[in-house]
């Protein structure tokens, strides 16, 4: 962080350790400021916290059906693992680039974001993050509780509740599931982050004992390992393209590129607010680390997992099942079903903590941290995911998050343009919590960020479907990349070399000299 000009008096009382000193803070604005969106002063996340992370994340239902519907895309596994790969290491490349700036600065998403959005336009995309975080908040819930649901029903008292019983729209144990589920990740998050880190650290390795299991149990029962789909050509393109929305041959190089973009898509929220993470760890080294082996070796190894349970469940069941929970209904072990049932469960609430609670949390305080905290704002976001239930929203999950996640690329490319391009990861920390500081712009607002991501939004949403003739579906996986490119290039034409570069101090040097 940069050491802000004005030094307090030598005479000043010294700051109790772990805490930033009063002269600093008298400085801060209320509106900009509270504990949890002060810059992180206390790291203790090793590697291995962030490598759960990204287990935590991608260790899902979600994760899982997506991994298996692109798979069928593939073709074969061999294919499958090029084009997961590939995503994976450009995965790996950007969330280390947002990362950095999470380590550097020590402050969340919301408040990086006001370097180049300014001190209140930042809000806005804030807010759209917050927006989709919390829509897949009860989307997720309401998954974890769908696997609870396909292990009680295998027994006559639950089946009777559910089959006889209804409520909101769905059925007594439906209901009776979610809230269960529901309230469970309230236990977790309610406690802070330091209680998110260990409960990351005890799902993240869960996940893979249940995940190795499946697989082993379905190839076993297939009598040989399975690396491909049996069936016609042709049939299998229908239904890669039912399960993806990919309108790709099969394991041709245009299914590996769209598979590589589908899956480099997939993080295109978390890639905005990694840094919510990444500021509780010490140093860059110790964030490598744990991305290294969180994103290209973790996502390669479950999705090839994936793969294999896809191909061996195929042939043990006679048809193709992609959704993890109803593979593992099928099993004659009640002990294995039950398992699992808790498996899938604890794995939802791993990336609803991750990717669905803590960005909205720090998001939603961002816009009035002078009367919200994390906790607060965390629970209000868990309460909408609530209210949403009985409309079970995410039923149309694709046309609701494909409008507001358009913004998202655009909104990515100004952040990380700025950052590093036009600041040259240089930033003037406590700025950042000042109304009349650096990044005010016009009265709170950058009106070039903004036009710049708007443009980027209208690219990345339109192209598709009304670019050239043969070309705009095709284009499709690639929307998030557009909206990167145009909003950045753009940002940085409109406005590149205009923002004042400071020297870098660490955080919390420039906190005690501040």
């Amino acid at each position: 962080m940069a050491a802000e000009a004005g030094a307090a008096p030598t005479s000043a009382p010294a700051a109790a350790p772990g805490t930033i000193p009063g002269s600093v803070l008298a400085r801060y604005s209320p509106r900009l400021y509270n504990e949890d969106l002060a810059p992180t002063i206390e790291r203790r996340w090793g590697a291995f916290s962030i490598f759960n992370v990204w287990t935590s994340d991608v260790h899902s239902l979600y994760g899982y059906f997506l991994a298996a519907s692109l798979f069928l895309a593939a073709g074969d596994a061999f294919r499958f693992v090029i084009g997961i790969g590939v995503g994976s290491l450009v995965i790996y490349w950007l969330m280390t680039l947002i990362g950095r700036a999470g380590v550097r600065t020590g402050v969340p998403y919301p408040v990086l974001a006001r370097a180049s959005f300014g001190t209140f336009g930042a809000n806005v995309p804030a807010l759209v993050r917050a927006v989709v975080a919390t829509f897949w908040y009860g989307a997720q819930t309401s998954a974890a509780a769908g696997a609870i649901v396909a292990f009680l029903t295998r027994y006559g008292g639950p089946r009777h509740f559910h089959a006889s019983t209804h409520l909101l729209g769905h059925s007594g144990l439906e209901v009776v599931c979610f809230l269960g589920v529901w309230a469970a990740q309230l236990l977790v998050i309610s406690k802070g982050m330091e209680t998110v880190r260990r409960f990351q650290d005890f799902a993240g390795p869960l996940v893979w004992v249940m995940m190795l299991v499946l697989a082993v149990a379905l190839s076993v029962k297939a009598g040989a390992l399975s690396f491909s789909v049996d069936m016609p050509a042709a049939d299998l393109a229908a239904l890669a393209k039912s399960a993806t929305g990919l309108d790709v041959v099969p394991g041709s190089f245009a299914a590996i590129a769209a598979i590589a973009a589908t899956w480099i898509t997939y993080f295109a929220a978390l890639v905005l607010n990694f840094g919510d993470f990444a500021r509780f760890v010490p140093d860059e080294k110790t964030l490598r680390k744990g991305n290294l082996w969180g994103l290209p070796v973790n996502l390669v190894l479950f999705s090839f997992v994936a793969a294999l349970t896809t191909a061996a469940a195929g042939k043990v069941y006679g048809q193709v099942i992609l959704e993890p929970a109803k593979i593992s209904a099928r099993f004659d072990s009640v002990f294995l079903v039950l398992l699992a049932a808790l498996t899938f469960a604890v794995a939802t609430l791993g990336i609803n903590v991750v990717a669905n609670f803590v960005s909205p949390a720090f998001d939603f305080a961002n816009v009035a941290p002078k009367y919200v905290d994390f906790r607060r704002w965390g629970l209000i976001a868990a309460g909408i995911s609530l209210l949403l239930y009985p409309l079970h929203p995410w039923d149309s999950a694709p046309s609701f998050v494909n409008a507001i996640g358009a913004t998202m690329g655009p909104i990515f490319g100004v952040v990380i343009v700025d950052y590093y391009l036009i600041r040259r990861a240089r930033v003037d920390v406590p700025a950042l919590y000042r109304e009349d500081g650096e990044f005010r712009f016009q009265g709170g607002w950058n009106v070039r960020a903004f036009a710049a991501a708007a443009v980027g939004a209208v690219f990345s949403s339109l192209l598709p479907v009304y670019g050239p003739a043969g070309y705009g579906a095709a284009l499709g996986p690639y929307t998030w990349f557009i909206g990167v490119g145009v909003a950045g290039v753009l940002y940085f034409a409109v406005s590149g070399g205009r923002s004042r570069i400071l020297p870098e101090v660490p955080t919390e040097a420039a906190c005690e000299t501040a």
